[in-house]
């Protein structure tokens, strides 16, 4: 099930990055930015309040407090969606957004960070970040 959800969660992200990027063309980047976050927490308000009971109060409760900043960066990652996609194509953009992804991830596991599971290093994992590279210069290729 975690496998469908990813999958989904990736076709959502290049789709809401086109759209993004359209709404950017007609109105301006904050605009839109701004459109989709508000849009955004419309959105997970209605779902708290038809599935969940947490009170907001317990926000108060998170440690380490720089955990908070989600919403800051997805104004950020909103941002910097659209501005790959305008300047590269969704295809291109997406293939770096992911490799980039995946780097990222791969290094939060290995070293600890942000509190996640630390990872033993493995030569295969590399060699797959390193096929990803390869991918995104064939790709690229002209």
């Amino acid at each position: 099930m975690g496998m469908i959800i990813a999958i989904v969660s990736g076709a959502l992200m290049s789709i809401q990055g086109v759209f993004n990027t359209k709404v950017t063309d007609q109105t301006g980047v904050w605009t839109a930015n701004a459109f989709v976050q508000f849009t955004a927490l419309l959105v997970c308000l209605g779902a708290w309040a038809a599935v969940e009971r947490h009170s907001f109060m317990e926000l108060a409760k998170v440690e380490p407090k720089y955990m908070l900043l989600g919403g800051v960066m997805g104004a950020a990652i909103t941002w910097t969606v659209i501005q790959s996609m305008k300047s590269l194509g969704p295809a291109k953009a997406v293939l770096f957004i992911v490799v980039a992804q995946i780097l990222v991830a791969y290094l939060i596991e290995l070293f600890g960070i942000f509190g996640a599971e630390k990872q033993a290093f493995e030569w295969k994992k590399m060699i797959g970040m390193a096929l990803a590279i390869v991918g995104i210069i064939i790709f690229k290729w002209e």
